[in-house]
């Protein structure tokens, strides 16, 4: 029962009232949380009063200033229902039977049948980046770490970088915004384009801390866009398109079966 609507002969006394409309204790019994404490329960209670006089005092104006016309949203009710129902079994059934697991084999399909979908917007990086502070022990040993080929060498510097730096980056499967770079690497750059096109490996300093840039692979904006930064966002189309198609499944097969059992009907008005 909604709050206000409780009958005359209730025994309980209101907390609140608007206008003919009241608020009783049970009408409050599951806002607070079991697990809270007394001030704060107090504190929940007080807001939800204050919250439930507004809403109905703005009711109560909106009803005297609607026309009758506007006021009768029966329509809209049952069309609300409507469309909450039908989006909950739709939700329901999602839930239930949709596949979400994209082979990489699916992934590289559609990336190569849509390849003029995955255009660069921005410049993007494959890099070894390392922030260190000045005062770091072993500081020289990253030179020669992040320069080399040896997997040995990248586990030492993974290693150390785990330790002891502020900040790293060490990934040559994953390719990373290069605006998001220039935020921790204090470059002076004018043309992104042309930096990467000149420099590979970086190495500066301020007052507090040493930076090590390693750039392995870069793709300018307007280029096509590798797979694997794009491999995430191809993974949720092909579960969206599934989810799409399900959903248009069953609403195909609902209107067949209905129609093979004569369960629907449509009326045309002939003119002799």
């Amino acid at each position: 029962m909604s709050c206000g609507a409780k009958k005359e002969e209730t025994t309980e006394k209101p907390v609140a009232k608007v206008y003919d409309k009241n608020l009783y204790p049970s009408d409050l019994q599951n806002i607070v949380p079991a697990d809270i404490t007394k001030k704060d329960s107090i504190e929940l209670m007080k807001k939800y009063i204050e919250k439930w006089i507004q809403d109905e005092l703005v009711l109560h104006y909106a009803e005297e200033n609607l026309t009758t016309e506007q006021l009768n949203i029966d329509k809209e009710v049952a069309e609300y229902r409507k469309n909450l129902i039908i989006y909950n079994y739709q939700s329901e059934l999602i839930k239930q039977k949709l596949d979400t697991i994209v082979s990489q084999s699916e992934i590289e399909s559609y990336y190569n049948s849509h390849l003029s979908n995955f255009i660069l917007k921005d410049n993007i990086v494959n890099v070894y980046y390392i922030k260190l502070n000045k005062k770091t022990p072993g500081a020289e040993k990253v030179k020669k770490w992040y320069n080399s080929s040896n997997p040995k060498d990248i586990d030492n510097l993974r290693s150390f970088c785990i330790q002891f730096a502020e900040n790293y980056f060490i990934d040559d499967k994953t390719w990373l915004l290069f605006d998001d770079i220039l935020k921790e690497v204090p470059i002076e750059n004018y043309n992104p384009e042309l930096f990467l096109k000149s420099n590979k490996n970086i190495e500066l300093a301020d007052s507090s801390y040493l930076y090590f840039l390693k750039i392995k692979g870069y793709k300018i904006k307007n280029s096509p866009s590798p797979l694997n930064f794009e491999k995430d966002n191809i993974r949720n189309i092909i579960v969206n398109k599934r989810k799409l198609k399900l959903v248009d499944d069953m609403k195909n097969q609902v209107y067949l079966d209905a129609k093979d059992n004569k369960k629907f009907e449509i009326y045309t008005n002939e003119k002799n």
